[in-house]
């Protein structure tokens, strides 16, 4: 290996990015001895000023976490905090609850799949030098993120950080005809959703692979999105689950100095949560449309158990998620028959609530302690991002030494894979890097 000595390289702007972030490459004698991904989010403080809130407002409160999936935030508050007040909520307002969290994986998935994710294959800066030379291919994925904000408006009030939703359902639940429009969109955007699936299924996937554990909810009757049990699929193929109200006993926190975005663990073990993970523990369960899709998309066959562990191909697997996700709309708009009352009535009592929902990028976990007036006395927040840390480094740490052995490029061109194994995963992580900075050591 050629000695280049020690650098530092400041990439000051990226495009399809954001926040803050660095990566540390330790490089001993052409090995990789060393990858750390360091995340500079300022401090957000949610969990401290929940403390004393209603119980009421969490949901309204949290939806400010992400401007991406606040949909995801919501469900898991109102699924914690009427866990903790022991009331089940209207099967009708339930299947509402899944038609708007469709809408933000459509919306969510889209986004990532065209605007962050598909120019890395494509050889382009970004979706604006995409649309140059695809353009028709951009404009798809513009319909297909306007049908899934077109959910989110008429259920949620609004697109972004949505006002309609409470605890126990909705301020207001729509007239059957008011969805008929949508289902129409939705019928145009499964062709699109389609067409996506068969555009990315030709892309260059390099060859990767990672050894996490895989982290996910399930549900026996359908693909997990606004419920489930938590699931874990070992490296060695050992399938387990656990009751929700033990996940702080098996995913555990800490804080490392190198990031002030928390690392989490699972069971001692790095962990991977997201699409890969979702498709691999229930694929089972997708619909027959999103089967098709899978296999069409080289995926294998869901039902015989097929797994996918190429973070390169994520971006296949979230392409079926939203061929699944705009027909399950679909099903649930068809099928769909007002509710007597907007939402169920959720007294206040004292007690601990455990929910957890599968946000686009993976399993989002709440707790509330409730006191008997519905006062918040504690809240923990545990979002995908820090969960995938752990996972993420392992992979940066094997696509660089591929990389070293291949012929040790320089570090601009090292720079750029690194990025794009990053945005391989997560789309808060590509939120949470807004520049790259590369510290290279090489001895």
């Amino acid at each position: 290996m050629t000695h280049r000595g020690s650098r530092v390289l400041r990439v000051g702007s990226l495009a399809r990015v954001e926040g803050e972030g660095a990566l540390h490459l330790s490089v001993h004698d052409g090995r990789v001895t060393a990858a750390q991904l360091r995340i500079y989010e300022p401090p957000r403080f949610f969990e401290a000023f929940l403390r004393g809130r209603s119980y009421a407002e969490p949901p309204d409160i949290t939806a400010r976490v992400c401007g991406i999936c606040p949909v995801a935030y919501q469900m898991s508050a109102c699924a914690a905090i009427e866990d903790a007040c022991g009331v089940t909520v209207d099967p009708k307002l339930r299947e509402l609850r899944r038609l708007l969290y469709c809408g933000e994986w459509i919306e969510s998935q889209t986004l990532h799949i065209y605007l962050l994710h598909a120019p890395d294959f494509l050889g382009c800066d970004g979706a604006i030098e995409l649309a140059r030379t695809a353009r028709g291919h951009v404009e798809r994925g513009l319909r297909l993120k306007q049908a899934g904000n077109a959910i989110l408006e008429l259920l949620g009030g609004r697109a972004i950080h949505p006002v309609n939703v409470r605890v126990g359902g909705f301020h207001r639940t729509p007239a059957a005809g008011e969805l008929k429009p949508l289902a129409e969109q939705l019928r145009r955007a499964l062709d699109d959703a389609w067409q996506t699936v068969e555009w990315v299924a030709g892309f260059d996937f390099p060859d990767a692979r990672t050894d996490a554990d895989l982290f996910a909810l399930a549900d026996p009757e359908s693909y997990a999105i606004e419920s489930g049990t938590p699931t874990v699929l070992r490296a060695d193929g050992t399938l387990t689950s656990f009751e929700l109200p033990a996940f702080p006993d098996h995913v555990r926190e800490e804080h490392l100095p190198r990031s002030t975005a928390l690392h989490s663990t699972l069971d001692g073990r790095r962990h991977l949560t997201g699409s890969l993970a979702r498709f691999a523990i229930g694929g089972r369960r997708l619909s027959p449309t999103a089967m098709e899709a899978a296999r069409a998309a080289g995926l294998g066959d869901p039902r015989a158990g097929a797994v996918c562990r190429n973070p390169f191909r994520s971006i296949l697997v979230r392409a079926v998620e939203v061929v699944h996700a705009t027909g399950e709309a679909l099903r649930i708009i068809d099928a769909y028959e007002p509710p007597r009352r907007p939402y169920t009535d959720v007294p206040p009592a004292a007690g601990t609530g455990h929910g957890a929902t599968e946000a686009p990028r993976g399993l989002l976990y709440h707790r509330y302690v409730l006191d008997a007036r519905g006062t918040v006395a504690d809240a923990r927040l545990v979002p995908p991002t820090a969960q995938n840390q752990g996972a993420i480094e392992d992979d940066l740490r094997r696509v660089a030494q591929h990389a070293i052995e291949r012929g040790d490029p320089a570090d601009d061109e090292l720079t750029r894979l690194c990025e794009r194994a990053i945005r391989n995963h997560d789309p808060c992580i590509s939120c949470s890097t807004h520049f790259l900075d590369l510290t290279v050591d090489r001895t």
